[in-house]
């Protein structure tokens, strides 16, 4: 998501959070993330952030200079400056947070040289982002479409005989040599301004538009007031209908223009550049894949060099809510809820009415339950003349069946098995006693 304006807008971000600020010790990189360790270390730097395209670059720069007029510089220690140029992949941003709010996916580290410390750090969720210590711009890209709009005219239409111009003009757009900081949802903004479809060769788009000398010197839309007449008073102006090179250098200053409300990825907000958005992920809009995977959006008519078995790709963007937005439309939402909070209190009502239901059918429950009871009881004295037999179950109870009974069974004929060896016994210990009586006897009578 990340594109030329989103990079800007964070190498401003992290300016001003290091403005004024002091940065110590080495540059930590998480465990996880696979990008190469950056091998700066000092006592005092500070930090400074430039863009260019879909690219940023952060400057550490040792200070020479502290509250004595010397420091001291070990070996470990960089004396260079260092130059680490970042590419933020589809969730790459910076952050500057303390040391206890650190982001989990916070993948490069600058610490502050404070107490307690805070951090800048580059939080990437996706692991598409890199980082190149001592790096450079990258050589394949092309000039800035929004600071270099000079020079990037210049390389497109200097360079319309190339393979790339053959392609669909929603393809070329995306090819950084030419089209440095254009992303998916400015090439859809971009065309649907100019009613241009997306799969139309991209050479027969561009190869109408000269290199005129006006354009060195003029950067947006040129504005000219040809005369003022007296009786009117009314300017009369003239507007340069624009082109798709220079609507590539003004809509991205349109999202620049919105600010961090436009794109805040650290508050997970962008409403605002919902809002701003015609075509990109819009309602009625249509969409296809194109010969990258990459999903286009337009109106109307696709154009001739449609993919073979494209199909549209309803991937819907959920849309935040303005806090800011006091519109009509809100003013009707607010109606609404409204409504619904009156209507609560009688759902209460309801639900209180069949509380009180349940509540009074369980006490006339209860009291039949009592009215059995007291009925058993005055009936039972009318059969205490009757003998009572044991062993005997009334005709109405069921006899118990189970492994409960089975088990008391066997338990009570263990115990008469017990009973009848123990009688036994006692009665064998009884009657040897009195044989050796007897024999005792005769013996003296002899």
């Amino acid at each position: 998501m990340p594109e030329g304006p989103e990079l800007y807008l964070a190498s401003l971000y992290v300016n001003k959070m290091c403005e004024g600020l002091v940065f110590s010790g080495a540059v930590e990189k998480s465990e996880v993330n696979k990008n190469p360790e950056v091998p700066f270390c000092c006592d005092a730097y500070c930090i400074k952030a430039q863009s260019r395209g879909k690219e940023v670059r952060l400057t550490l720069t040792p200070i020479k200079n502290d509250d004595h007029g010397k420091r001291k510089v070990t070996k470990h220690q960089s004396q260079q400056p260092m130059d680490v140029v970042f590419r933020f992949g589809m969730s790459g941003f910076f952050r500057f947070t303390s040391v206890d709010d650190l982001p989990k996916h916070a993948h490069l580290r600058f610490y502050t040289k404070e107490s307690p410390p805070r951090v800048l750090s580059f939080e990437d969720t996706r692991r598409f982002g890199s980082w190149h210590p001592n790096g450079t711009w990258q050589k394949d890209r092309g000039p800035c479409v929004m600071f270099e709009y000079e020079s990037f005219r210049e390389n497109v239409l200097s360079n319309l005989s190339g393979k790339t111009f053959d392609k669909p003009i929603c393809e070329a757009l995306l090819n950084q040599k030419y089209f440095n900081g254009i992303g998916n949802y400015l090439r859809a903004e971009i065309l649907f301004r100019l009613q241009i479809p997306p799969f139309v060769k991209a050479r027969t788009v561009l190869e109408g538009l000269v290199l005129k000398d006006e354009d060195k010197n003029k950067v947006k839309k040129e504005i000219t007031v040809l005369e003022s007449t007296e009786k009117t008073r009314k300017k009369v102006v003239k507007v340069e209908t624009p082109d798709i090179l220079s609507l590539c250098h003004t809509v991205p200053l349109e999202v620049v223009q919105l600010g961090e409300n436009g794109y805040a990825p650290a508050k997970g907000k962008y409403s605002v550049l919902q809002a701003w958005m015609q075509c990109y992920c819009v309602d009625g809009m249509n969409s296809l894949g194109d010969n990258n995977g990459r999903t286009v959006w337009f109106k109307g008519d696709p154009g001739p060099m449609v993919p073979k078995g494209a199909k549209s790709r309803k991937i819907m963007w959920k849309r935040q809510k303005d806090d800011h937005d006091y519109t009509d439309s809100k003013k009707a939402k607010k109606t609404r809820t409204d409504s619904t909070a009156k209507a609560k209190p009688v759902k209460k009502e309801e639900n209180l009415k069949v509380k009180k239901e349940n509540a009074t059918s369980k006490t006339q429950n209860a009291s039949k339950r009592q009215k059995t009871n007291t009925e058993k009881i005055n009936a039972a004295p009318a059969n205490e003349n009757k003998p009572k037999t044991r062993g005997t179950r009334s005709s109405k109870v069921p006899p118990k069946t189970g492994t409960k009974t089975i088990k008391s069974q066997r338990v009570e004929e263990m115990i008469k098995t017990k009973r009848n060896s123990v009688a036994c016994r006692k009665s064998a210990t009884k009657a040897k006693p009195q044989q050796k009586r007897s024999g005792t006897r005769r013996g003296r009578s002899k």
